[in-house]
């Protein structure tokens, strides 16, 4: 089956259908909603570091980068 002769039958199914879920889905597939947000890629551990540190970083909880580099030298 050639890509028009896909098309067309894509078409069709599209066309036939009374199901908005099906509808919406294809919308989405078409939109910038289809792209997959960074964040609700990662693993739920990473997003409780994430959110520990940035809590962490909002309470003041802080270190110096050439305080922390003179340590470990």
């Amino acid at each position: 089956m050639n890509i028009q002769a896909k098309k067309l039958e894509i078409m069709r199914l599209i066309l036939e259908t009374e199901n908005p879920s099906i509808l919406e889905s294809i919308k989405n597939i078409f939109s910038k909603k289809s792209q997959i947000d960074f964040w609700e890629a990662l693993p739920q551990g990473e997003k409780d570091g994430i959110l520990q540190g940035i809590k962490e970083i909002n309470n003041g909880e802080i270190v110096d980068y050439e305080e922390f580099i003179k340590k470990h030298r």
